[in-house]
């Protein structure tokens, strides 16, 4: 049953009062708004302007009120996507209503809550649910939850309920149980830090399929171990998904292909003053996991279970995030020159400082960080005709999915100039990852410089290039930001391809606008292009078509 927000609003507003008196009231509000507009200059594939959506004034809003007292805490979230979502947002997100609601209880021992909440097992690998707006995901669960720590050395973690889609929740329960020792509390180890966990996650959804070869439940189990000692860290994972049927097309579910699905993570690294190394290692097969088992592979993200990031360097600069790359836990057997079970590879991360007083230090020293991460469809046999079957090798390596080599040095010349350069080499396949067809190498060089007038002032001055041999070829971009003070900012950016083989998709994709923020609220506005292609958060990435127009992002606390 469906409520509506002003029902809730009205409910609430007498903790308003009662909080002032008894408790802690607080909240927040956030509306992101685009008005799109038709843009002539601005041309597809096919040599068409774009032009504005039916009803091109669009908005994502959401106000959180929450209530503490003493052990108890409630709250409450509505969203409004009035007239429509933004462009490329889950369809379900239609109009105002409540979206999670929660109660909760708390004390050193026992954590309860019921109502909808978010919760991780370990890595995620297996298990997670949060909120990220920027995506547009919201897989929060409604049932309930219990932490119990009888020992500060024990935690155990149980949670029952069903995923929210859009206003919702899917019809797959899920079930889980977590638990977590910190064995270096019982040993009593001053000086290392070890803990092991294990987990299970159920996910139990009927099906309409006569016959299906698979069963209802589908169970998840994981296991995993942390080590810290001095400099030195270790992590490690594995989990481990039942049979289940294989989805490669969404909404269509092949009763023929039934398969197991597994992951390994390993990350391990050293980390002193001035020098630090990271490495990450991980091996899918099969991995997505959905509370429905139709929703694998929808664009929104929608119904996933679990957290599966790419693990690749996190670029800021706006050409390096031209061809990123997504995780492949998923099965395609579609040719012979598309087959794909999962991924395997892994990135290594050397930063290391370079002290004052040197020959290449200088007076204020200099940060060097080095970055090469690689990704591989499996290893293994295929047989893409009926029937169809795979049977992987552990530490196979099959097709190329994805390389990054990357350096970037900083140096502070002095109180007020700092600057940074990069150089990036990418290689992405566009046929594996994407589907379609084509294979990409670039080279990318970017260097920035900031000037810090005084200790709120500062200009930042980037640029940018990208040197690709397919798809839509070479790109230079500018970037120019102000900070006026410590509440208002200023920027314009463009980034030019120019060098596309086809001359009307020569496109310049400009921006500009500012921000200012006072106390606890932020209000940004900025007018220009949105250049097509995926925006990533963390490694979980969203497609957004090419659009023009204006934007207005409003976010407060209280």
């Amino acid at each position: 049953m469906k409520i509506k927000l002003t029902k809730i609003l009205f409910f609430l507003l007498p903790l308003t009062v009662i909080a002032q008196e008894k408790g802690n009231f607080f909240g927040g509000f956030e509306s992101n708004s685009q008005w799109y507009l038709n843009d002539k200059g601005l041309k597809n594939e096919f040599n068409n302007s774009t032009t504005h959506p039916e009803n091109p004034l669009r908005s994502n809003s959401y106000l959180f009120l929450n209530y503490k007292y003493k052990n108890w805490s409630a709250g409450i979230q509505g969203e409004a996507y009035e007239k429509n979502a933004l462009l490329n947002m889950n369809p379900k997100y239609q109009g105002t209503n409540v979206a999670t609601y929660f109660i909760q209880y708390k004390n050193e021992k026992i954590d309860l809550t019921a109502g909808y909440f978010y919760e991780q097992f370990g890595s995620g690998l297996l298990y997670r649910s949060w909120e990220d707006r920027a995506l547009g995901i919201n897989n929060a669960l409604r049932g309930g939850r219990i932490i119990f720590k009888p020992t500060k050395y024990l935690t155990v973690k149980s949670i029952y309920g069903q995923q929210r889609t859009g206003f919702d929740v899917s019809k797959g329960k899920i079930y889980g149980l977590d638990t977590e020792l910190a064995l270096s509390d019982v040993l009593k180890f001053e000086k290392t830090e070890l803990s092991i966990g294990l987990t299970y996650v159920g996910r139990d959804e009927k099906t309409a399929i006569e016959n299906p070869k698979f069963s209802n439940l589908t169970n998840g189990f994981s296991g995993r171990l942390n080590f810290n000692r001095n400099a030195f860290y270790l992590s490690t994972e594995y989990d481990y998904k039942s049979k289940d049927a294989v989805v490669q097309v969404t909404e269509q579910i092949d009763n023929r292909l039934i398969k197991p699905g597994s992951a390994v993570l390993l990350n391990m690294g050293y980390s002193k003053k001035g020098f630090g190394i990271d490495g990450s290692f991980r091996r899918l097969e099969n991995m997505s996991f959905f509370s429905e088992r139709a929703a694998k592979g929808n664009s929104y993200n929608d119904r996933i279970m679990n957290f599966i990031p790419s693990l690749t360097k996190q670029h800021h600069y706006n050409l390096a995030n031209i061809y990123v790359y997504q995780s492949q836990p998923n099965v395609i057997l579609a040719d012979k020159d598309l087959v794909k079970a999962g991924e395997i590879g892994g990135q290594v991360d050397v930063f290391y400082d370079i002290k004052k007083a040197t020959v290449l230090g200088g007076k204020n020293g200099m940060k060097l960080a080095f970055n090469f991460s690689n990704w591989n469809a499996l290893g293994g046999t295929f047989y893409i005709y009926n029937p169809q079957d795979y049977k992987t090798d552990f530490l196979g390596f099959g097709k190329r999915y994805f390389t990054d080599y990357n350096v970037e040095i900083t140096k502070k010349w002095n109180n007020k100039w700092q600057s940074v350069f990069s150089y990036i080499n990418q290689y992405y396949n566009k046929k594996m990852i994407e589907e379609t067809a084509g294979e990409v190498n670039t080279n990318i060089i970017a260097a920035e410089v900031t000037y810090k007038f005084t200790t709120t002032r500062s200009l930042r001055v980037m640029g940018e290039h990208l040197w690709a041999d397919h798809d839509k070829k070479n790109w230079a971009g500018a970037t120019v930001e102000f900070n006026l003070n410590s509440k208002l900012s200023l920027f314009a950016l463009d980034l030019y391809n120019y060098g596309n083989d086809v001359d009307y998709l020569q496109n310049h994709y400009y921006n500009f606008g500012g921000a200012f923020r006072k106390k606890s609220t932020r209000i940004a506005l900025n007018y220009g292009r949105q250049r097509g292609g995926l925006v990533c958060v963390g490694g979980v990435c969203r497609f957004v078509p090419e659009s023009s127009g204006l934007s207005l992002s409003l976010n407060t606390s209280f």
